[in-house]
């Protein structure tokens, strides 16, 4: 009876164990496969949303140096500071192979190109362009892709001026440098990403030469389909198409809608598929294994698993209550007692990383807290100085609803620009404070005479000393230095501009010294000096010294924060030395 007893007790526990475990194994090999498989849908889609978010980003970089050089209003007399502005944005975007600046009425006055030779006043008439009636109307424009020479692709980009009466700046975009972005884009070991207009025509792909043949991709089911999605609205996820070569893929696609460019992302089937392949057959072999276990499992316990069972039972249910000082105590000498040690382990390490865990919570809980007051701090102050001048212009545009004099009336108008200059100065330091937090600011590394920034911070500078009364010397420099002459030169200009606003009297000298294989640009002043404990704190958001009542004459606080982003963002460490009552050294 005891033999007939065991052996039943063996099968039915055997049978139990091993119907649960497969019926457990296939259905985790099921949902396996299905979370997988979407999961690998959702990595392909989000490989083409990115690829698209980089396209677009990169054209609304062009867009925003493009708006930046429109800023000055175009006429005869500052011929010469557009021309530098364009050799500056042709610099930054080296996509940019032509540029041209059209009047209020379509005439070419000027254009620049990197083949041929600057046009001046030509009066050629472009007003039936689309591009100029496109950007008069619509303030940009974004022209259809045509190719060049039968080979290199191109499109059209207008951005109109502020006033009507400015035109509009027009660019030619060699496309050819979307391959650095496409290139760029890794899709597994053998995928790649590439970009069809709206007449499925490729225009970017990691092999160039299929872009230079104008390849016609119209044949290709994907891009059929996401012509059928246009017209019919339904969005479309990843799906088994073919490539070029007619293999099977797995594609996935994203629009650039202001563009009407997609960006198509495609795995080989046999890549997409093989970590799914991998699982299920690792599930597999995890389910085999479990079952002989099962079966071995299943004839120790039968003859020894109540007593330990139960304990493990009981306190395994505790510690699953929260119970974690609780401790199980088996001495069997065999597994059963290794796993209530395991149980014990466990639950003191449980103890332990409670405990950590709550530490960590309390330590972020402060740094968010921290983290909380510094925008609270700088939201206050930002709103604080953006309330002045909106005040003030209210003001303002009241008085110009009651009858006065000329003289009242142009006074009133005087103090209207002044605000205004105010607000747009505090617009502008935000936006590049916002560009450096955010990382959209990039840094263009070049070989050039410290001279050439000298010249320029003398020619700024020295009249607006002179009016102080102040004396303004640089000291020359024959130097070469390697930096990003623009990110420098307003580093500079923006320690020069606080020496002049702050010191009223003495005078400011700037000059260079040598440290090694380095160089180190100084500026000095006979200012009132900062005190130590507050050498930190200026270069915080809105930090002014010593002005409670936060007078705006003295300037917004926002200078020296951006010279410290910009040092951080250079490698270019800032340095300050000062004595109170006597000056300040900054370098850099």
């Amino acid at each position: 009876m005891r033999g007939r007893l065991f052996r039943k007790y063996v099968a039915a526990t055997v049978a139990v164990v091993c119907l649960a475990l497969v019926i457990n194994g296939l259905i985790d090999i099921w949902f396996s496969y299905r979370e997988q498989r979407a999961l690998l849908v959702r990595i392909q889609q989000g490989q083409a949303d990115f690829a698209a978010a980089d396209i677009s980003q990169y054209f609304h970089e062009i867009e925003s140096q493009m708006a930046w050089i429109t800023s000055l209003p175009w006429n005869a007399d500052n011929l010469e500071q557009w021309r530098l502005d364009a050799v500056r944005l042709m610099r930054q975007a080296p996509a940019i192979t032509e540029l041209t600046q059209l009047d209020g009425d379509g005439r070419e006055q000027f254009r620049m190109s990197r083949q041929t030779k600057d046009m001046i006043a030509s009066k050629a008439d472009h007003s039936g362009d689309p591009a100029f009636a496109g950007a008069m109307t619509g303030n940009f424009y974004y022209g259809p892709v045509y190719y060049i020479a039968g080979s290199e692709p191109y499109m059209t980009l207008a951005l109109a001026g502020a006033r009507r009466d400015d035109g509009a700046i027009v660019s030619q975009v060699n496309l050819k440098f979307i391959w650095d972005v496409v290139s760029q884009i890794k899709v597994g070991r053998h995928g790649v990403a590439y970009v069809v207009d709206s007449q499925s025509r490729l225009i970017a792909h990691p092999d160039i030469s299929l872009v230079l043949r104008n390849t016609d991709l119209s044949r290709l089911p994907q891009v059929q389909n996401v012509h059928l999605e246009s017209q019919s609205g339904n969005p479309a996820q990843a799906l088994a198409e073919v490539d070029l070569q007619n293999k099977p893929v797995l594609s996935a696609h994203a629009a650039v809608p202001s563009l009407n460019w997609t960006v198509f992302v495609d795995l080989p089937i046999d890549e997409a598929y093989a970590p799914i392949y991998v699982s299920v057959t690792r599930s597999g072999a995890l389910l085999l294994a479990a079952l002989v276990l099962a079966f071995t499992v299943g004839i120790f316990l039968a003859r020894r698993m109540i007593v330990p069972i139960r304990a493990l039972h009981e306190g395994a249910a505790r510690i699953g209550g929260g119970d974690l000082t609780q401790r199980i105590s088996i001495k069997t000498g065999d597994e059963l007692q290794e796993l209530g040690e395991q149980f014990n382990k466990m639950a003191s390490r449980l103890e332990d990383s409670y405990a950590t865990l709550e530490r960590k919570v309390e330590q972020r809980t402060r740094q968010l807290e921290v983290a909380n007051e510094a925008k609270s701090r700088f939201l206050a102050a930002a709103s604080h100085d953006l309330r002045q001048p909106l005040h003030a212009l209210g003001l303002f545009v009241a008085q110009l609803h009651g009858r006065m004099r000329t003289e009242e009336r142009k006074r009133v108008i005087d103090r209207i620009e002044t605000a205004l200059a105010a607000m747009k100065e505090l617009f502008n330091a935000l936006l590049d404070i916002s560009k450096l937090d955010a990382g959209a600011t990039t840094k263009n590394v070049t070989d050039f005479p410290v001279a050439k920034l000298l010249s320029g911070a003398e020619t700024t500078f020295a009249e607006a000393a002179r009016e102080k009364g102040l004396s303004f010397r640089v000291v020359e420099s024959r130097t070469w230095v390697r930096s990003d002459f623009i990110l420098l030169e307003q580093i500079v200009f923006n320690l020069i501009s606080n020496a002049v606003r702050y010191t009223h009297r003495g005078g400011l000298v700037v000059g260079c010294r040598r440290r090694k294989n380095r160089l180190r640009i100084e500026v000095w002043d006979t200012g009132p000096g900062i005190p130590a404990d507050q050498h930190e704190k200026i270069f915080g958001e809105f930090y002014r010294l010593g002005e409670p009542d936060r007078d705006r004459r003295t300037g917004l606080g926002l200078g020296l924060a951006i010279v410290d982003r910009l040092g951080r963002l250079l490698d270019h460490p800032v340095q300050i030395r000062s004595i109170p009552a006597k000056g300040s050294v900054f370098a850099v």
